[in-house]
C-alpha cells in the first residue's frame, strides 16, 4: 500500500514522521505513514485504496492528543489542508469542513451576525475534533448547532447523518463505527446579538486564565459534575507539581505544560498521578479529556 500510495501523492505522504511536530504538546514518537492530502478528492481516492485492517488516525491541529513515544502504527490522515473550506449556505446555516479551526470559524460567523458562534472561539483545535468530542467553551457546546454531518468510512464512501444518529453527552460523541468526520452544516439563529469585541474578550479571558503560547494540550480532564478538575487539582495540592519534563500549570492546574522536553511517558505519567492524588483526596475519579494513542517506548 506505501509504495503505490507514496507514487500517487507524492510530497502529501510522509513515512516515519516525528508527531511532536503536530501535536501542541510538541511531543511523541513517530508515525508509520502521514499523509496529509491537498484535496476532498484526494483524501476520497486514497482511502480507497487502504488496506482493510489498516490502523487510522484522524488529526486536525494535534491540540488534544497524546502520542506516545512507541508512535504509531499504521496511518496518520492530517485533514487541515483539504478540509478546511466555509461555506454559507444561506442566511442562518454555514457549512464548515473538519480542517477549519474553531476560531476562524467562530469569527466568520460572528461576522455574518449569526449564533451562537462566539463560543467557538475559546475552542483550541479544529471543527473535526470539536464535533468527535462535542467541544464547548463559554457554555456553548458544538453539537447544540449541528444540522448533519457528512463522514467518510473505511472503504473511501461518503455518508451525510443527522444528530439523531449519534448519543451525544458533555465532551462524548459516539456513533457509527469506523467512520471519520468531514464536516458539518451548523444552523444559527440570524441576527444574533454579538460582535467581535465579543470574541475578542472571549480569547483574551482564556489568555488571562490559560497558560496560552506554551505547549499544552489545553484541559486534560473533563469536569466532574457540578465541579471543575481544576479546582480538585489544585485542592489537591498539584500546582507546579512535575514529572520529567511535565509540569501541572501554575496558571490553570487542568494544564499540563511540556515544560522541558517532556516525554510522552513523563505527560502521561503525571496524569496517573493527578488522577490518584484526586482520587484519594476527593474521592473523584477524573476522566480524561486528551486522547492518548500509540505504544510505549520500546
Amino acid at each position: 500500500m506505501a509504495a503505490l500510495n507514496s507514487e500517487r501523492f507524492g510530497e502529501q505522504m510522509r513515512f516515519n514522521e516525528p508527531m511532536a511536530r503536530h501535536t501542541s504538546w510538541r511531543t511523541g514518537g513517530q508515525a508509520d505513514t502521514w499523509f496529509c492530502p491537498a484535496t476532498r478528492a484526494d483524501l476520497i481516492e486514497f482511502m480507497q485504496t487502504v488496506e482493510p485492517g489498516t490502523p487510522l488516525h484522524w488529526v486536525g491541529l494535534g491540540s488534544n492528543l497524546l502520542v506516545r513515544d512507541g508512535g504509531l502504527r499504521g496511518v496518520v490522515i492530517a485533514v487541515q489542508n483539504a478540509l478546511a473550506t466555509i461555506e454559507d449556505i444561506d442566511e442562518r446555516r454555514v457549512a464548515a469542513g473538519s480542517g477549519v479551526a474553531c476560531t476562524v470559524f467562530a469569527r466568520h460567523c460572528v461576522r455574518r451576525g449569526l449564533g451562537p458562534a462566539e463560543f467557538f472561539a475559546g475552542i483550541p483545535g479544529t471543527i473535526g475534533g470539536a464535533l468527535a468530542m462535542n467541544a464547548g467553551a463559554f457554555g456553548g457546546e458544538t453539537w447544540d448547532q449541528v444540522e448533519s454531518v457528512d463522514v467518510i468510512d473505511e472503504e473511501g464512501k461518503v455518508h451525510t447523518r443527522t444528530p439523531a444518529e449519534y448519543t451525544i453527552a458533555y465532551r462524548q460523541v459516539d456513533g457509527p463505527a469506523n467512520e471519520w468526520f468531514l464536516g458539518a452544516r451548523f444552523a444559527f439563529t440570524e441576527n444574533y446579538d454579538t460582535s467581535m469585541d465579543k470574541v475578542k474578550t472571549l480569547v483574551n479571558e482564556r489568555r488571562e486564565r490559560q497558560p496560552l503560547g506554551l505547549p499544552s494540550c489545553g484541559s486534560v480532564f473533563r469536569n466532574p459534575p457540578d465541579d471543575h478538575a481544576a479546582r480538585l487539582i489544585e485542592a489537591a495540592g498539584l500546582k507546579g507539581f512535575s514529572i520529567g519534563g511535565a509540569v501541572v500549570s501554575e496558571k490553570h492546574a487542568n494544564f499540563i505544560i511540556n515544560r522541558d522536553d517532556a516525554t510522552a511517558a513523563d505527560i502521561e505519567t503525571l496524569i496517573e498521578h493527578i488522577q490518584a492524588e484526586v482520587k484519594t483526596k476527593h474521592g473523584v475519579e477524573l476522566v480524561l479529556e486528551v486522547h492518548i494513542i500509540g505504544e510505549p517506548a520500546r
